[in-house]
């Protein structure tokens, strides 16, 4: 495997490539100049090559670059002034342009590693306190086989606040997923909040209504005065699935090749404004899938039209494992919307296997 570099994330092949082609963008600006043979104070356009190497390349290899460069200006006016060095003499302040460039490309250099190790330290922290929140999900829970995927909008260290949670207990088979109201670390405290409280709760309460009511309070402490938080809570028992939803995108039910949204009657406002949940109930069959996701990919859009979750659901996760239904679901998406993402996306797979439990 190729070493990769540490602070640019760059190969060392892909890092002597560049360095080559800024080397060879030297050589040949030396070509033109003298097949013109212009002897006017022309040579401070060697000045871009370490410029442009500045902008991708380790300050050292900016260095090489431009130390290549000033090595060519020199090379350039010996060559035009008949190999004397007293027409190269004359043109001081040529070499002090491009030597004030090499020193300013190497600086640039040094200052864009620098952020670019604090960015990978940041994103790193993120990573791990995401995944202190979202603790795994076992393969199997209950009569379900379970997947869980957790697809990041960006390459930062801003962290969202999707959740999720999946517990089996002596109610039955519970879940949550929710999308807290903005991003970065009051985001992050307030899903904590959520999860820390629903895996409380989902213990102790037999009735959902009355977990919606204690996350909701839970919500209410903690939040802002506009912060509030999406989710759906879902409990099985004997192949009943009880589903309550606080103004979250509805699951979706895909069974024999049908991809149906499970929506109740009205909507309940989300946790943090005091939802009067409305239960809807659904008998399951051996083989259902049950998708929840959050607003990130309910929200995917390219050129104004929304990502067609219900019409390729069954082309994507309704067949096969359900761990390879969502990495299709996620390649899909990033084909179609062509470009980064806006939101993170939290993903949940459920396939109703009694006869495995």
């Amino acid at each position: 495997m190729a070493r990769t570099d540490r602070r640019q994330g760059w190969s060392a092949p892909s890092m002597r490539v560049a360095f080559a082609a800024a080397f060879a963008v030297v050589v040949v600006l030396v070509g033109l100049r003298l097949t013109v043979r212009d002897e006017s104070h022309a040579i401070s356009w060697l000045a871009l090559p370490p410029l442009a190497a500045s902008a991708f390349l380790p300050w050292r290899w900016v260095v090489g670059v431009g130390l290549a460069s000033m090595a060519a200006a020199f090379v350039h006016l010996w060559i035009i002034f008949d190999f004397g060095m007293v027409g190269v003499a004359a043109h001081g302040v040529d070499f002090l342009v491009v030597s004030v460039a090499v020193v300013i490309s190497a600086a640039v250099a040094v200052v864009r590693e620098r952020d670019d190790e604090r960015m990978k330290r940041l994103t790193q922290l993120a990573s791990v306190v995401q995944q202190a929140i979202l603790r795994p999900i076992g393969e199997r829970l209950g009569p379900f086989d379970v997947a869980a995927r957790y697809v990041s909008a960006r390459s930062g260290a801003e962290i969202g606040g999707d959740l999720y949670e999946a517990l089996n207990t002596e109610f039955g088979v519970r879940i949550i997923i929710g999308d807290v109201r903005g991003k970065g670390l009051d985001a992050v405290r307030l899903s904590s909040t959520v999860l820390g409280s629903y895996r409380h709760v989902a213990f102790e309460r037999s009735d959902q209504r009355c977990m919606v009511n204690d996350l909701d309070h839970a919500v209410a402490r903690n939040a802002g005065d506009e912060d509030f938080v999406t989710a759906i809570l879902l409990q099985e028992r004997g192949g009943t699935l009880e589903i309550l939803n606080c103004g979250h995108p509805p699951p979706m039910l895909v069974r024999d090749g049908v991809a149906t949204y499970l929506e109740p009657e009205s909507m309940a406002p989300p946790l943090g404004l005091g939802p009067s949940v409305q239960e809807l109930t659904v008998r399951l069959q051996p083989g259902d899938r049950i998708f929840l996701y959050t607003d990130g990919l309910a929200e995917a859009r390219k050129d104004g039209e929304f990502f067609p979750i219900r019409e390729r659901a069954w082309s994507l996760i309704g067949h096969g494992n359900t761990g390879d239904g969502l990495a299709s679901l996620e390649s899909a998406l990033r084909r179609w919307v062509g470009g980064p993402l806006t939101d993170d996306i939290a993903l949940l797979l459920l396939d109703y296997r009694p006869e495995s439990g």
